[in-house]
């Protein structure tokens, strides 16, 4: 074969794998299999690679889906806002971790068992999304989604009652689609962003109109 035939092949696959990404589930047991004893933050991010976005997004909104005492989302929210900015300013169109969190390593068996039980969940829900209309193919279009994602995830950190579900929920869909190059999904979950922002400040408003009623 021609160096001509193998660039073509070349590009082809580069540009097959980035409209059609592996399952998300594929690649965390593929990470899981490895021979390593134990499995670095940083080693998910880098395994992910453009994708990390999306899947730190999903990762970092999961916990904010249950109920929680007042106050917890300024601290597990925190890191949804991290990964927001990140997908605004990082230049390397991958989360970049700071030292201390990307070297913290879990047990290969630990990770294993975390795959095991998510697996079967992400398989359904890869059932449903999948590659296509993908619009973010530049990295401005990324940073456009990030100012979004953004926006969403300070609402989630903002002490408003039973307020930080609903961004979280729309965050979890964006960033699920985003790992699956679902450009319809993530159009789903800004729509359903929208909603959540709206009901936010409904609920500050009226808040402030109460207060000063009773002042």
């Amino acid at each position: 074969m021609t160096d001509g035939a193998h660039a073509i092949n070349g590009s082809y696959a580069e540009t097959a794998e980035r409209h059609h990404p592996e399952h998300l589930s594929v690649v965390l047991k593929r990470l899981a299999a490895t021979g390593s004893d134990k499995i670095s933050v940083r080693d998910i991010a880098i395994a992910l690679q453009d994708r990390s976005f999306g899947a730190f997004l999903l990762v970092f909104a999961l916990p904010n889906l249950v109920p929680l005492p007042p106050g917890a989302t300024l601290i597990i929210g925190l890191p949804l806002v991290f990964v927001a900015w990140q997908m605004l300013a990082s230049p390397h169109g991958r989360v970049v971790l700071p030292k201390r969190i990307g070297d913290y390593r879990i047990d290969r068996q630990t990770f294993e068992l975390i795959v095991r039980r998510l697996g079967p969940w992400l398989q359904w829900a890869e059932n449903w999304v999948r590659p296509r209309f993908w619009f973010l193919e530049s990295r401005s279009a990324e940073r456009l989604l990030g100012i979004y994602a953004l926006i969403l995830a300070v609402v989630v950190v903002l002490p408003i009652p039973l307020g930080n579900w609903p961004p979280a929920f729309a965050l979890a869909i964006i960033g699920f689609a985003h790992s699956e190059r679902d450009g319809l999904g993530v159009l789903a979950g800004c729509v359903i962003g929208l909603a959540t922002i709206a009901l936010a400040g409904f609920v500050v408003f009226t808040a402030g109109a109460l207060l000063n009623l009773v002042f």
